[in-house]
Protein backbone atom coordinates (compact mmCIF):
# COMPACT_ATOMS: atom_id res chain seq x y z
CA UNK A 1 0.00 0.00 0.00
CA UNK A 2 1.33 3.42 -0.95
CA UNK A 3 2.36 5.81 1.79
CA UNK A 4 -0.28 8.41 2.68
CA UNK A 5 0.27 12.04 3.61
CA UNK A 6 -1.36 12.70 6.99
CA UNK A 7 -1.51 16.22 8.43
CA UNK A 8 -2.17 16.14 12.18
CA UNK A 9 -3.24 19.66 13.15
CA UNK A 10 -3.56 20.25 16.88
CA UNK A 11 -5.30 23.08 18.74
CA UNK A 12 -3.10 26.08 19.51
CA UNK A 13 -3.06 26.75 23.27
CA UNK A 14 -3.05 30.32 24.54
CA UNK A 15 0.38 31.02 26.06
CA UNK A 16 -1.36 32.55 29.06
CA UNK A 17 -1.12 29.86 31.72
CA UNK A 18 -0.16 26.29 32.52
CA UNK A 19 -2.05 23.49 30.79
CA UNK A 20 -4.00 20.89 32.77
CA UNK A 21 -4.75 17.23 32.15
CA UNK A 22 -8.00 18.15 30.42
CA UNK A 23 -6.03 19.87 27.68
CA UNK A 24 -3.76 16.84 27.25
CA UNK A 25 -6.64 14.35 27.13
CA UNK A 26 -8.77 16.57 24.91
CA UNK A 27 -6.37 17.37 22.08
CA UNK A 28 -2.65 16.71 22.50
CA UNK A 29 -2.55 13.06 23.54
CA UNK A 30 -5.19 11.97 20.97
CA UNK A 31 -3.24 13.73 18.22
CA UNK A 32 0.00 12.10 19.32
CA UNK A 33 -1.48 8.59 19.47
CA UNK A 34 -2.91 9.09 15.99
CA UNK A 35 0.37 10.45 14.62
CA UNK A 36 2.48 7.69 16.20
CA UNK A 37 0.20 5.04 14.72
CA UNK A 38 0.46 6.48 11.22
CA UNK A 39 4.23 6.77 11.48
CA UNK A 40 4.38 3.09 12.53
CA UNK A 41 2.13 2.24 9.59
CA UNK A 42 4.64 3.87 7.26
CA UNK A 43 2.69 7.00 6.38
CA UNK A 44 4.17 10.49 5.98
CA UNK A 45 2.98 12.42 9.01
CA UNK A 46 3.28 16.13 9.64
CA UNK A 47 2.08 17.07 13.13
CA UNK A 48 2.03 20.79 13.86
CA UNK A 49 0.77 23.30 16.37
CA UNK A 50 2.12 26.14 18.44
CA UNK A 51 1.45 28.71 21.10
CA UNK A 52 -1.26 31.23 20.27
CA UNK A 53 0.49 34.41 21.38
CA UNK A 54 -2.14 36.93 20.30
CA UNK A 55 -5.14 35.61 22.19
CA UNK A 56 -6.73 38.16 24.47
CA UNK A 57 -6.29 35.88 27.54
CA UNK A 58 -2.61 36.81 27.23
CA UNK A 59 -3.24 40.54 27.19
CA UNK A 60 -5.74 40.18 30.04
CA UNK A 61 -3.12 38.41 32.16
CA UNK A 62 -0.45 40.90 31.17
CA UNK A 63 -2.68 43.79 32.22
CA UNK A 64 -3.44 42.08 35.54
CA UNK A 65 0.25 41.52 36.27
CA UNK A 66 1.55 44.80 34.91
CA UNK A 67 3.85 43.17 32.35
CA UNK A 68 3.96 43.02 28.57
CA UNK A 69 2.11 40.30 26.63
CA UNK A 70 5.49 39.07 25.33
CA UNK A 71 6.66 38.46 28.90
CA UNK A 72 3.63 36.22 29.45
CA UNK A 73 4.38 34.32 26.22
CA UNK A 74 8.04 33.92 27.15
CA UNK A 75 6.98 32.39 30.47
CA UNK A 76 4.56 29.77 29.18
CA UNK A 77 5.74 28.77 25.69
CA UNK A 78 8.87 27.04 27.11
CA UNK A 79 6.64 25.30 29.66
CA UNK A 80 4.53 23.86 26.83
CA UNK A 81 7.69 22.55 25.15
CA UNK A 82 8.58 20.78 28.39
CA UNK A 83 5.17 19.05 28.44
CA UNK A 84 5.73 17.69 24.96
CA UNK A 85 9.23 16.46 25.78
CA UNK A 86 8.21 14.84 29.06
CA UNK A 87 5.08 13.16 27.66
CA UNK A 88 6.60 12.26 24.25
CA UNK A 89 4.06 14.39 22.37
CA UNK A 90 5.80 14.15 19.01
CA UNK A 91 5.30 17.43 17.16
CA UNK A 92 7.24 17.88 13.96
CA UNK A 93 6.97 21.57 14.76
CA UNK A 94 5.50 23.40 17.74
CA UNK A 95 5.97 27.07 16.94
CA UNK A 96 4.16 30.31 17.81
CA UNK A 97 1.91 32.78 16.04
CA UNK A 98 4.52 35.42 16.78
CA UNK A 99 6.87 34.51 13.91
CA UNK A 100 7.55 36.56 10.78
CA UNK A 101 6.45 33.52 8.79
CA UNK A 102 3.05 33.40 10.48
CA UNK A 103 2.53 37.12 10.01
CA UNK A 104 3.29 36.76 6.29
CA UNK A 105 0.88 33.82 5.89
CA UNK A 106 -1.94 35.60 7.76
CA UNK A 107 -1.48 38.80 5.78
CA UNK A 108 -1.38 36.85 2.51
CA UNK A 109 -4.63 35.12 3.40
CA UNK A 110 -6.27 38.47 4.17
CA UNK A 111 -5.13 39.92 0.84
CA UNK A 112 -6.27 36.87 -1.15
CA UNK A 113 -9.68 36.85 0.55
CA UNK A 114 -10.06 40.56 -0.17
CA UNK A 115 -9.00 40.02 -3.80
CA UNK A 116 -11.55 37.21 -4.12
CA UNK A 117 -14.33 39.51 -2.91
CA UNK A 118 -14.82 38.14 0.61
CA UNK A 119 -13.68 41.18 2.59
CA UNK A 120 -15.38 44.54 2.95
CA UNK A 121 -15.15 47.58 5.22
CA UNK A 122 -18.01 48.28 7.58
CA UNK A 123 -18.62 50.65 10.46
CA UNK A 124 -19.94 48.87 13.52
CA UNK A 125 -20.29 49.34 17.24
CA UNK A 126 -17.80 47.86 19.68
CA UNK A 127 -17.65 47.81 23.45
CA UNK A 128 -15.73 50.78 24.84
CA UNK A 129 -14.58 51.27 28.43
CA UNK A 130 -14.97 54.97 29.18
CA UNK A 131 -13.06 54.67 32.45
CA UNK A 132 -10.08 53.00 30.79
CA UNK A 133 -10.46 55.07 27.65
CA UNK A 134 -10.12 52.18 25.19
CA UNK A 135 -12.03 49.76 23.01
CA UNK A 136 -12.44 46.33 24.60
CA UNK A 137 -11.50 43.12 22.79
CA UNK A 138 -14.23 40.51 23.23
CA UNK A 139 -12.58 38.65 26.11
CA UNK A 140 -12.33 41.90 28.05
CA UNK A 141 -16.11 41.82 28.34
CA UNK A 142 -17.98 39.32 30.50
CA UNK A 143 -21.67 38.87 31.17
CA UNK A 144 -24.64 36.52 30.90
CA UNK A 145 -25.08 34.37 27.80
CA UNK A 146 -28.26 35.34 25.93
CA UNK A 147 -28.75 31.74 24.78
CA UNK A 148 -28.32 29.63 27.92
CA UNK A 149 -28.16 32.13 30.77
CA UNK A 150 -24.63 31.16 31.83
CA UNK A 151 -23.39 33.98 34.03
CA UNK A 152 -19.68 33.85 33.11
CA UNK A 153 -19.88 34.06 29.33
CA UNK A 154 -17.20 36.00 27.51
CA UNK A 155 -17.66 38.49 24.70
CA UNK A 156 -16.44 35.95 22.12
CA UNK A 157 -17.92 32.67 23.32
CA UNK A 158 -19.99 30.95 25.99
CA UNK A 159 -18.09 28.01 27.48
CA UNK A 160 -21.34 26.51 28.75
CA UNK A 161 -23.32 26.14 25.50
CA UNK A 162 -20.48 26.60 23.02
CA UNK A 163 -22.13 29.46 21.12
CA UNK A 164 -19.90 32.07 19.55
CA UNK A 165 -20.90 35.57 20.62
CA UNK A 166 -20.23 39.25 20.15
CA UNK A 167 -19.72 41.38 23.22
CA UNK A 168 -22.87 43.35 22.34
CA UNK A 169 -24.88 40.13 22.74
CA UNK A 170 -24.10 39.74 26.46
CA UNK A 171 -26.67 40.53 29.13
CA UNK A 172 -25.36 42.82 31.90
CA UNK A 173 -21.87 43.13 30.39
CA UNK A 174 -18.91 44.31 32.46
CA UNK A 175 -15.39 45.36 31.55
CA UNK A 176 -12.67 43.09 32.93
CA UNK A 177 -10.45 46.16 33.15
CA UNK A 178 -12.57 48.33 35.44
CA UNK A 179 -15.75 46.38 36.24
CA UNK A 180 -17.85 49.13 34.68
CA UNK A 181 -20.53 48.65 32.06
CA UNK A 182 -19.05 49.35 28.62
CA UNK A 183 -20.74 51.63 26.14
CA UNK A 184 -20.96 51.11 22.39
CA UNK A 185 -18.89 53.30 20.09
CA UNK A 186 -18.57 53.27 16.35
CA UNK A 187 -15.42 51.84 14.81
CA UNK A 188 -14.58 50.71 11.27
CA UNK A 189 -13.39 47.20 10.52
CA UNK A 190 -12.94 44.70 7.74
CA UNK A 191 -15.66 42.05 7.73
CA UNK A 192 -15.38 38.53 6.30
CA UNK A 193 -18.33 37.45 4.14
CA UNK A 194 -19.05 34.31 6.11
CA UNK A 195 -22.65 34.43 4.89
CA UNK A 196 -21.42 33.70 1.34
CA UNK A 197 -20.48 30.19 2.45
CA UNK A 198 -23.87 29.19 3.85
CA UNK A 199 -24.72 26.76 1.04
CA UNK A 200 -21.25 25.34 0.28
CA UNK A 201 -20.56 24.71 3.98
CA UNK A 202 -23.94 23.05 4.49
CA UNK A 203 -23.38 20.73 1.55
CA UNK A 204 -19.81 19.98 2.55
CA UNK A 205 -20.65 19.25 6.19
CA UNK A 206 -23.57 16.97 5.36
CA UNK A 207 -21.39 14.82 3.09
CA UNK A 208 -18.58 14.23 5.61
CA UNK A 209 -17.87 10.54 6.18
CA UNK A 210 -16.56 9.14 9.46
CA UNK A 211 -17.10 12.29 11.51
CA UNK A 212 -18.31 11.96 15.07
CA UNK A 213 -22.05 12.55 14.94
CA UNK A 214 -21.94 15.08 17.77
CA UNK A 215 -19.41 17.17 15.85
CA UNK A 216 -21.13 16.88 12.48
CA UNK A 217 -24.61 17.54 13.84
CA UNK A 218 -23.47 20.53 15.89
CA UNK A 219 -21.67 22.08 12.91
CA UNK A 220 -24.58 21.47 10.53
CA UNK A 221 -27.03 22.94 13.02
CA UNK A 222 -24.80 25.94 13.60
CA UNK A 223 -24.61 26.67 9.86
CA UNK A 224 -28.31 26.06 9.23
CA UNK A 225 -29.22 28.62 11.89
CA UNK A 226 -27.73 31.15 9.48
CA UNK A 227 -24.19 32.43 9.03
CA UNK A 228 -23.54 36.13 9.54
CA UNK A 229 -20.60 38.17 8.36
CA UNK A 230 -18.11 38.70 11.16
CA UNK A 231 -15.46 41.31 11.89
CA UNK A 232 -12.03 40.27 10.65
CA UNK A 233 -10.14 42.98 12.52
CA UNK A 234 -10.02 44.40 16.02
CA UNK A 235 -8.92 47.62 17.72
CA UNK A 236 -5.71 46.43 19.39
CA UNK A 237 -1.96 46.88 19.19
CA UNK A 238 -1.08 43.26 20.09
CA UNK A 239 -1.63 41.09 17.03
CA UNK A 240 -0.95 40.72 13.31
CA UNK A 241 -1.14 44.17 11.69
CA UNK A 242 -3.18 44.60 8.54
CA UNK A 243 -1.12 44.70 5.32
CA UNK A 244 -3.20 47.72 4.21
CA UNK A 245 -3.56 51.06 5.96
CA UNK A 246 -7.02 52.19 4.84
CA UNK A 247 -8.51 51.69 8.34
CA UNK A 248 -5.86 53.77 10.07
CA UNK A 249 -3.61 52.72 12.98
CA UNK A 250 -4.36 50.30 15.80
CA UNK A 251 -6.07 47.59 13.73
CA UNK A 252 -4.99 43.94 13.80
CA UNK A 253 -6.35 40.70 12.37
CA UNK A 254 -8.78 39.20 14.88
CA UNK A 255 -7.15 36.28 16.67
CA UNK A 256 -10.16 34.06 15.89
CA UNK A 257 -9.18 34.06 12.24
CA UNK A 258 -5.46 34.42 12.56
CA UNK A 259 -4.87 31.52 14.97
CA UNK A 260 -6.40 28.85 12.71
CA UNK A 261 -4.15 30.06 9.90
CA UNK A 262 -1.33 28.70 12.08
CA UNK A 263 -1.86 25.21 10.73
CA UNK A 264 -0.83 26.46 7.30
CA UNK A 265 1.92 28.76 8.51
CA UNK A 266 3.42 26.03 10.72
CA UNK A 267 3.54 23.63 7.76
CA UNK A 268 5.31 26.29 5.71
CA UNK A 269 7.73 27.04 8.54
CA UNK A 270 8.51 23.33 8.95
CA UNK A 271 9.23 23.06 5.22
CA UNK A 272 11.59 26.02 5.41
CA UNK A 273 13.43 24.50 8.38
CA UNK A 274 13.87 21.25 6.40
CA UNK A 275 15.45 23.19 3.56
CA UNK A 276 12.59 22.15 1.23
CA UNK A 277 10.39 25.27 1.07
CA UNK A 278 7.68 23.67 -1.08
CA UNK A 279 7.33 20.46 0.97
CA UNK A 280 4.25 21.84 2.77
CA UNK A 281 2.31 21.44 -0.48
CA UNK A 282 2.38 17.63 -0.04
CA UNK A 283 -0.14 18.08 2.78
CA UNK A 284 -2.00 21.19 1.66
CA UNK A 285 -2.29 21.07 -2.12
CA UNK A 286 -2.14 17.31 -2.73
CA UNK A 287 -5.80 16.23 -3.14
CA UNK A 288 -4.95 12.75 -1.79
CA UNK A 289 -3.56 14.13 1.47
CA UNK A 290 -5.62 13.78 4.66
CA UNK A 291 -5.96 16.46 7.34
CA UNK A 292 -7.16 15.80 10.89
CA UNK A 293 -7.86 18.55 13.42
CA UNK A 294 -7.59 17.55 17.08
CA UNK A 295 -9.48 19.98 19.30
CA UNK A 296 -11.91 20.25 22.21
CA UNK A 297 -15.61 20.69 21.54
CA UNK A 298 -15.47 24.41 22.34
CA UNK A 299 -13.37 24.82 19.18
CA UNK A 300 -15.82 23.13 16.79
CA UNK A 301 -17.14 26.34 15.20
CA UNK A 302 -13.64 27.59 14.47
CA UNK A 303 -12.45 24.34 12.86
CA UNK A 304 -15.60 22.90 11.29
CA UNK A 305 -17.12 26.17 10.07
CA UNK A 306 -14.89 29.28 10.10
CA UNK A 307 -11.62 27.67 8.99
CA UNK A 308 -13.22 25.69 6.14
CA UNK A 309 -14.91 28.92 5.01
CA UNK A 310 -11.56 30.72 4.96
CA UNK A 311 -10.04 27.84 2.98
CA UNK A 312 -12.91 27.88 0.50
CA UNK A 313 -12.51 31.61 0.06
CA UNK A 314 -8.73 31.40 -0.35
CA UNK A 315 -9.03 28.49 -2.85
CA UNK A 316 -6.57 25.72 -3.67
CA UNK A 317 -5.99 24.35 -0.17
CA UNK A 318 -7.31 21.11 1.33
CA UNK A 319 -10.38 21.16 3.54
CA UNK A 320 -10.40 19.09 6.75
CA UNK A 321 -10.73 15.34 6.33
CA UNK A 322 -12.01 15.04 9.89
CA UNK A 323 -12.44 17.19 12.99
CA UNK A 324 -12.49 14.60 15.80
CA UNK A 325 -13.32 17.02 18.58
CA UNK A 326 -13.38 15.58 22.07
CA UNK A 327 -15.82 16.41 24.82
CA UNK A 328 -14.63 17.90 28.11
CA UNK A 329 -12.63 16.35 30.91
CA UNK A 330 -14.19 17.58 34.13
CA UNK A 331 -12.71 17.66 37.63
CA UNK A 332 -15.24 17.22 40.38
CA UNK A 333 -18.00 17.90 37.86
CA UNK A 334 -16.52 21.21 36.66
CA UNK A 335 -14.95 21.79 33.26
CA UNK A 336 -11.19 22.15 33.58
CA UNK A 337 -10.28 25.78 33.06
CA UNK A 338 -7.02 27.71 33.22
CA UNK A 339 -8.82 30.97 33.81
CA UNK A 340 -10.91 29.59 36.68
CA UNK A 341 -8.13 27.35 38.16
CA UNK A 342 -10.13 24.14 37.79
CA UNK A 343 -7.93 21.07 37.27
CA UNK A 344 -4.29 20.67 38.32
CA UNK A 345 -1.43 21.67 36.03
CA UNK A 346 0.41 19.00 34.06
CA UNK A 347 3.83 19.55 35.62
CA UNK A 348 2.50 18.60 39.05
CA UNK A 349 1.48 15.17 37.79
CA UNK A 350 4.77 14.68 35.93
CA UNK A 351 6.62 15.08 39.20
CA UNK A 352 4.78 12.11 40.72
CA UNK A 353 3.69 9.74 37.94
CA UNK A 354 5.48 8.11 35.03
CA UNK A 355 4.67 9.73 31.69
CA UNK A 356 3.31 6.42 30.37
CA UNK A 357 1.11 6.15 33.44
CA UNK A 358 -0.39 9.57 32.75
CA UNK A 359 -0.78 8.76 29.05
CA UNK A 360 -2.48 5.46 29.86
CA UNK A 361 -4.92 6.87 32.41
CA UNK A 362 -5.91 9.70 30.07
CA UNK A 363 -6.22 7.45 27.01
CA UNK A 364 -8.40 5.01 28.93
CA UNK A 365 -10.63 7.91 30.05
CA UNK A 366 -10.61 9.89 26.80
CA UNK A 367 -13.83 11.95 26.41
CA UNK A 368 -14.54 10.96 22.81
CA UNK A 369 -18.33 10.87 23.04
CA UNK A 370 -19.23 12.26 26.46
CA UNK A 371 -17.68 14.43 29.14
CA UNK A 372 -15.43 12.42 31.46
CA UNK A 373 -14.99 13.25 35.11
CA UNK A 374 -11.42 12.58 36.19
CA UNK A 375 -10.19 12.12 39.73
CA UNK A 376 -6.74 11.36 41.00
CA UNK A 377 -8.09 8.15 42.52
CA UNK A 378 -9.24 7.01 39.08
CA UNK A 379 -5.84 7.80 37.59
CA UNK A 380 -4.11 5.74 40.28
CA UNK A 381 -6.59 2.86 39.92
CA UNK A 382 -6.11 2.63 36.17
CA UNK A 383 -2.33 2.70 36.46
CA UNK A 384 -2.17 0.04 39.17
CA UNK A 385 -5.07 -2.29 38.32
CA UNK A 386 -4.88 -2.15 34.54
CA UNK A 387 -1.52 -0.95 33.26
CA UNK A 388 0.77 -2.52 35.85
CA UNK A 389 -1.28 -5.59 36.80
CA UNK A 390 -2.31 -6.55 33.26
CA UNK A 391 0.20 -5.44 30.64
CA UNK A 392 3.32 -4.75 32.72
CA UNK A 393 2.94 -7.95 34.69
CA UNK A 394 2.47 -10.02 31.52
CA UNK A 395 5.74 -8.81 30.01
CA UNK A 396 7.71 -9.36 33.18
CA UNK A 397 6.39 -12.83 33.93
CA UNK A 398 6.96 -14.11 30.37
CA UNK A 399 10.51 -12.77 30.17
CA UNK A 400 11.27 -14.02 33.67
CA UNK A 401 10.04 -17.54 32.85
CA UNK A 402 11.98 -17.57 29.59
CA UNK A 403 15.09 -16.58 31.52
CA UNK A 404 14.46 -19.23 34.18
CA UNK A 405 13.64 -22.14 31.89
CA UNK A 406 15.53 -21.32 28.67
CA UNK A 407 18.41 -19.09 29.81
CA UNK A 408 16.67 -16.01 28.41
CA UNK A 409 16.66 -17.31 24.83
CA UNK A 410 13.47 -17.58 22.79
CA UNK A 411 12.97 -21.36 22.58
CA UNK A 412 12.58 -23.33 19.38
CA UNK A 413 9.12 -24.85 19.41
CA UNK A 414 6.53 -26.93 17.59
CA UNK A 415 3.26 -25.10 18.02
CA UNK A 416 -0.06 -26.77 18.71
CA UNK A 417 -3.38 -25.51 17.40
CA UNK A 418 -4.08 -23.64 20.64
CA UNK A 419 -0.76 -21.82 20.35
CA UNK A 420 -1.30 -20.87 16.71
CA UNK A 421 -4.79 -19.63 17.60
CA UNK A 422 -3.31 -17.20 20.12
CA UNK A 423 -0.92 -15.79 17.52
CA UNK A 424 -3.70 -15.63 14.92
CA UNK A 425 -5.84 -13.76 17.42
CA UNK A 426 -2.99 -11.32 18.02
CA UNK A 427 -2.73 -10.67 14.28
CA UNK A 428 -6.48 -10.05 14.13
CA UNK A 429 -6.24 -7.74 17.15
CA UNK A 430 -3.57 -5.66 15.39
CA UNK A 431 -5.89 -5.21 12.43
CA UNK A 432 -8.80 -4.28 14.70
CA UNK A 433 -6.70 -1.86 16.75
CA UNK A 434 -5.47 -0.16 13.58
CA UNK A 435 -9.01 0.20 12.27
CA UNK A 436 -10.07 1.86 15.51
CA UNK A 437 -7.18 4.32 15.45
CA UNK A 438 -7.76 5.09 11.76
CA UNK A 439 -11.33 6.04 12.68
CA UNK A 440 -10.05 8.05 15.68
CA UNK A 441 -11.68 5.66 18.12
CA UNK A 442 -8.58 5.76 20.25
CA UNK A 443 -10.10 4.45 23.45
CA UNK A 444 -11.44 1.41 21.56
CA UNK A 445 -7.98 0.84 20.07
CA UNK A 446 -6.47 0.76 23.55
CA UNK A 447 -9.20 -1.59 24.77
CA UNK A 448 -8.36 -3.97 21.92
CA UNK A 449 -4.73 -4.07 23.04
CA UNK A 450 -5.76 -4.59 26.68
CA UNK A 451 -8.10 -7.42 25.72
CA UNK A 452 -5.24 -9.08 23.84
CA UNK A 453 -3.05 -8.85 26.95
CA UNK A 454 -5.83 -10.35 29.06
CA UNK A 455 -6.18 -13.19 26.56
CA UNK A 456 -2.48 -14.01 26.78
CA UNK A 457 -2.59 -13.87 30.58
CA UNK A 458 -5.49 -16.36 30.48
CA UNK A 459 -3.54 -18.53 27.99
CA UNK A 460 -0.59 -18.69 30.40
CA UNK A 461 -2.83 -19.50 33.34
CA UNK A 462 -4.28 -22.42 31.39
CA UNK A 463 -0.95 -23.66 30.00
CA UNK A 464 0.85 -23.37 33.38
CA UNK A 465 4.42 -23.31 32.01
CA UNK A 466 5.77 -23.14 35.58
CA UNK A 467 4.41 -26.65 36.02
CA UNK A 468 5.12 -28.14 32.60
CA UNK A 469 8.75 -26.97 32.79
CA UNK A 470 9.42 -29.74 35.28
CA UNK A 471 8.37 -32.54 32.94
CA UNK A 472 7.49 -31.33 29.41
CA UNK A 473 10.17 -29.05 27.99
CA UNK A 474 8.71 -29.04 24.44
CA UNK A 475 5.28 -28.00 25.69
CA UNK A 476 6.82 -25.27 27.81
CA UNK A 477 8.89 -24.09 24.85
CA UNK A 478 5.77 -23.78 22.69
CA UNK A 479 3.96 -21.84 25.40
CA UNK A 480 6.75 -19.34 25.94
CA UNK A 481 7.56 -18.93 22.24
CA UNK A 482 3.89 -18.14 21.72
CA UNK A 483 3.78 -15.77 24.68
CA UNK A 484 6.95 -13.91 23.63
CA UNK A 485 5.59 -13.33 20.13
CA UNK A 486 2.19 -12.37 21.51
CA UNK A 487 3.95 -9.73 23.60
CA UNK A 488 5.57 -8.37 20.43
CA UNK A 489 2.12 -8.08 18.85
CA UNK A 490 0.60 -6.39 21.90
CA UNK A 491 3.56 -4.04 22.22
CA UNK A 492 2.97 -2.85 18.66
CA UNK A 493 -0.61 -1.96 19.59
CA UNK A 494 0.53 -0.30 22.81
CA UNK A 495 3.35 1.68 21.17
CA UNK A 496 1.25 4.70 20.09
CA UNK A 497 -0.16 4.93 23.61
CA UNK A 498 2.87 4.00 25.75
CA UNK A 499 6.03 5.05 23.88
CA UNK A 500 8.45 4.83 26.78
CA UNK A 501 7.38 1.34 27.82
CA UNK A 502 7.22 0.20 24.20
CA UNK A 503 10.85 1.14 23.66
CA UNK A 504 11.87 -0.89 26.71
CA UNK A 505 9.95 -3.91 25.45
CA UNK A 506 11.38 -3.69 21.91
CA UNK A 507 14.88 -3.55 23.40
CA UNK A 508 14.19 -6.57 25.60
CA UNK A 509 12.74 -8.55 22.67
CA UNK A 510 15.60 -7.61 20.37
CA UNK A 511 13.26 -6.55 17.55
CA UNK A 512 11.82 -3.39 16.05
CA UNK A 513 8.51 -2.99 14.23
CA UNK A 514 8.36 -2.49 10.48
CA UNK A 515 4.91 -1.37 9.44
CA UNK A 516 1.70 -2.05 11.31
CA UNK A 517 2.45 -5.71 11.86
CA UNK A 518 4.07 -7.58 14.69
CA UNK A 519 7.76 -8.42 14.22
CA UNK A 520 8.58 -12.08 14.82
CA UNK A 521 10.85 -12.86 17.74
CA UNK A 522 12.66 -15.83 16.21
CA UNK A 523 13.85 -18.86 18.10
CA UNK A 524 17.38 -18.40 19.41
CA UNK A 525 17.05 -14.68 20.05
CA UNK A 526 18.60 -13.64 23.36
CA UNK A 527 16.07 -11.66 25.34
CA UNK A 528 16.89 -8.78 27.64
CA UNK A 529 15.50 -7.75 30.99
CA UNK A 530 13.44 -4.56 30.80
CA UNK A 531 13.07 -4.41 34.57
CA UNK A 532 9.79 -3.08 35.93
CA UNK A 533 8.32 -1.28 32.92
CA UNK A 534 5.66 0.60 34.84
CA UNK A 535 5.63 1.75 38.43
CA UNK A 536 2.69 1.54 40.78
CA UNK A 537 1.18 4.89 41.64
CA UNK A 538 0.14 6.36 44.96
CA UNK A 539 -2.35 9.10 45.69
CA UNK A 540 -0.65 12.46 46.07
CA UNK A 541 -3.09 13.63 48.72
Amino acid sequence: MASRNILVAVAWPYASGSLHLGHIAGAYLPADIFAKYHRLAGNKVLMVSGSDVHGTPITVRADEQGVTPQEIVDRFHPEFLEYWRALSISFDLFTTTGTDNHRAVAQDMFLRLRENGFMYRHTTEQAYDETAGRFLPDRYVEGTCPHCGYGEARGDQCDNCGRTLDAVDLIDPKSKLTGTKPVQRETEHYFFKLSAFQEPLTEWLKTRQGWRKAVQNWAVGFVEEGLHDRAFTRDMDWGIPLPVDDLGPGKVIYVWWEAVMGYLSAAKEWAQIQGTPDAWKDWWENPEAETYYFIGKDNIPFHAVYWPALLMGYEGLNLPTNVPANQYVTFGGEKASKSRSVGDAVLGYLESYQPDGIRYALAASMPEQDDTDLTEGEIVRRINDELVANWGNLVNRVLSMTKQYFSGVTPKAELADKDRKVLDDMTAAIVECGEHIEAVRLKAGLNTALAAAQQVNAYLSEAEPWKTAKREEELTAATLYTAVNAIAAINLMMAPYLPFGADKVWLALGVEPSGWQAPEVEAGVKLGDPGPIFQKADLLR
